[in-house]
């Protein structure tokens, strides 16, 4: 993230999208109350120096203590009671007339420039997104979990123009429903890796990568050696039945019955039975390609199934 306080219009950017994804509006006699709840403790430092570069003034900070019920300690951090009105009329949750807007309509004055729908990401990102990407410990540990990066929210509008603003960085997440909330979500490894840049989480980016290049190799590793064994598979089968047919034919009528070219290959075969085809041409003085011996072999059981019958 911002190592420091970005510049105004990019503050505000960024206060939308956290107030977007984690902000709450009430009506508490007559008043305006506006605040935004998250377990995440560092984000109120952060935020209040942007409030206070935009607005010269400090966010209250309460925190709220849910472990018993939900395992987690929530930080309540409202905006002054006599500054609401104006702050949410800058985000686009008040209309001229005073009406707030409960739509999830994101402002377009909000995200006019690049920067500032970056920094709008930035703040849904801390206001709502979650991971289940689990990088391996181990270079050898094998994982299954896949990679995903979710927004949940209960407006249809504010994560359809989520959708649309990261389009503009050619991120194209899913929108689904589930049960009384809405999902924004990845699952392509590439996407979750360039969100994560967007939004400056770049040790998660070089870790991600650096995982996608282990499974990677750990993935050309097994096709090698499952290859390795098919061929292993290929070349044991083949030596088994050339070796079953010699047989058959030495015990009935005898490899000296055989023509040369074929009683020659027969007892090589036999002197080494479990020697690819391309080894047995190393061994041996026969002036012969690998096609060329195995179509001898190929007489030799045609032969062996016609005594056989």
């Amino acid at each position: 993230m911002y190592l420091e306080p970005p510049s105004d219009c990019c503050g505000l950017a960024f206060l939308c999208g956290l107030f977007h994804a984690s902000g709450e509006i009430q009506i508490k006699d007559g008043k305006q109350v506006a605040y935004i709840l998250t377990d995440i403790q560092e984000i109120y430092s952060f935020v209040n120096k942007i409030f206070n570069n935009l607005y010269g003034d400090f966010l209250a900070l309460e925190i709220e203590d849910d472990y018993k019920i939900n395992q987690k300690t929530y930080y309540r951090i409202s905006l002054p009671s006599e500054r609401t009105s104006k702050i949410l009329k800058d985000l686009g949750f008040i209309d001229n007339e005073g009406i707030v807007d409960f739509s999830g309509r994101i402002d377009e004055y909000i995200i006019k420039s690049e920067c500032c729908k970056k920094s709008f990401v930035q703040g849904a990102f801390i206001g709502s997104a979650t991971s289940s990407i689990r990088l391996s410990e181990e270079a050898n540990k094998k994982t299954n979990t896949g990679y995903h990066i979710e927004f949940t929210s209960h407006s249809h509008n504010f994560l359809q123009g989520l959708s649309e603003i990261l389009a503009n960085f050619n991120i194209f997440p899913k929108l689904i429903q589930r049960k009384n909330l809405f999902v924004l979500y990845l699952k392509d490894a590439s996407q979750v890796s360039d969100l994560l840049a967007l939004v400056g989480a770049y040790n998660s980016v070089l870790e991600l990568q650096n995982e996608l290049a282990v499974r990677e190799l750990r993935n050309k590793v097994n096709r090698q050696t499952n290859c390795l064994n098919a061929n292993i598979s290929k070349t044991v089968e083949a030596s088994l039945n050339q070796l079953n047919a010699i047989n058959t034919i030495e015990s009935t009528i005898g490899l000296d019955s055989l023509p040369s070219d074929l009683q020659e290959v027969a007892l090589l075969r036999l002197a080494n039975t479990e020697e690819s085809l391309d080894e047995l041409l190393k061994l041996s003085k026969i002036k012969l390609t690998k096609s060329g011996l195995n179509h001898r072999f190929r007489k030799i059981i045609k032969l062996a199934k016609e005594l056989e019958e």
